[in-house]
Parts: C-alpha cells; structure tokens; sequence
C-alpha cells in the first residue's frame, strides 16, 4: 500500500469518526432541536436554542418492519420511504431542506447514519423499538424534525 493511501484511509477513518461522534452527542442537543409532536421516543426529543434550523419538505416512514412484526435471526431487515428530499453523500457540506441522510435509532440509541433507505442491521433477540431520522447534511435535525414514529418488533433467535 502507497504512503499516500494510507494518509487518505486514517483521513477518512477520523473524518468518520468524528462525524459518528457528533451524533451519538447531539442527538438529544442540537442546535435547534424541537420535540416532535407526533412523539417519538425520547432520542428524537432535544432542547431549543437560538440557532435556526431550516425547515425540510422531507416526509420519512419505515416500511419494514412494520409494527408488532417478529423477525427470525441475527440482522433485521429496515427499509424506510423518503418522501420530498434526497439522500446525499457524507461529504457534502451544503445544507438544503431537501437533502440529508438518515439516522437510525434503536432503543434510544443511535446505531447507524445511512445514506440509502435499507440496510440489515445487527440485533439482540428481544422486543426492541426503531425510529428514524431524516437530518440534514451537517448531521443535525431539521425544525420541526422529520422523525417516524415508533415501530416497536421482536427478534426471536
């Protein structure tokens, strides 16, 4: 491997990183954050601050899985539908109400930033309950918040 790729792989891992960080401490903080009156979890809950958040014409749900549904196995299979805006990649810094990605929570806890609406995802047998997040290309929620409501579904091993 070239000298060269090396610096642009620990680049990329940092970047990343850092990017994950800021998520996983902003997600109940950020600028601008609203709760959300169709009253998802409390992850998708935060304070309001003086800093102004633009408005998304963004609609999200998640399809799959749909409410009460048990699944069997490892993963679970999330697709979610976004209506209205765009997903774009995780280096654009231009922040537009109709572009973001998504972050997926999990019992509270945010497990993924995805740049796609599906992924299977590694999960614990249990009931567990998913919500998503359209937010914008900075990481942080639009206001008001573009947030599914809760969708609660059982894993059996």
């Amino acid at each position: 491997m070239r000298h060269g790729s090396r610096a642009t792989i620990l680049a990329l891992t940092t970047a990343c990183a850092l990017a994950f960080a800021c998520c996983a401490s902003s997600s109940a903080a950020a600028p601008g954050a609203v709760a959300s009156s169709s009253g998802p979890s409390a992850a998708a809950s935060g304070s309001t601050t003086s800093v102004t958040r633009p408005a998304s014409p963004a609609q999200l749900s998640i399809v799959s899985p749909t409410p009460n549904e048990s699944v069997t196995g490892a993963t679970v299979h999330i697709v979610a539908r976004l209506t209205g805006a765009t997903i774009v990649s995780a280096t654009t810094t231009n922040i537009r109400p109709d572009q973001g990605h998504i972050h997926l929570y999990v019992d509270n806890n945010l497990v993924s930033m995805n740049y796609s609406t599906s992924m299977d995802l590694p999960v614990a047998p249990g009931t567990h309950i998913l919500h998503a997040e359209f937010v914008a290309s900075d990481h942080f929620p639009f206001n008001p918040r573009v947030v599914t409501p809760d969708v609660v579904f059982t894993v059996q091993p």
